[in-house]
């Protein structure tokens, strides 16, 4: 017999979920991020490259190709999201994967430039959206878990 926790949903450590979700997660934002960047450099006639991504000081407010990348950031943040509330569908989860997606990014950042990220526009857009990304994600998820629970049990139904 299953031993009952007082909780309605069947909660379970299950590490190679988590590992699927980080991978989907991260996947799934990198390749919003570069069709993003695609999308608005074509808009404005100019070419986006892999340094716009993970090159952070192409993050500046000098120039359109520094502000189309900082809204391109702040669009995939909103889309992540989205993204949190399909592939996670947990409240509670949502301030875990929107940190590592960004703390991965950190790393790949690091590895990429062959320094620490130092700019001070790199680290306020990254926590700009790493929160813009937690709070939407939680409210989405947040409105689904409560949704109301239907209780038809057939048209003749009353309760």
């Amino acid at each position: 017999m299953k031993k009952l926790t007082g909780s309605f949903r069947y909660t379970q450590w299950d590490p190679w979920l988590i590992i699927a979700q980080i991978v989907s997660v991260q996947c799934l934002l990198y390749l919003s991020l570069c069709l993003l960047l695609v999308l608005f450099g074509a808009l404005v006639g100019d070419t986006r490259t892999l340094d716009h991504i993970f090159e952070y000081h192409e993050i500046q407010v000098r120039d359109a190709g520094g502000l189309i990348v900082i809204s391109v950031f702040v669009v995939n943040s909103l889309i992540g999201s989205a993204v949190l509330w399909f592939i996670v569908e947990r409240t509670k989860q949502c301030m875990d994967f929107s940190c590592t997606w960004h703390l991965v990014h950190l790393i790949v950042c690091w590895f990429y430039n062959g320094q620490f990220p130092t700019t001070f526009s790199w680290w306020a857009l990254n926590v700009a959206c790493a929160t813009i990304m937690c709070v939407c994600a939680e409210f989405f998820c947040l409105r689904t878990e409560l949704a109301a629970i239907p209780l038809s049990l057939g048209p003749k139904t009353d309760l």
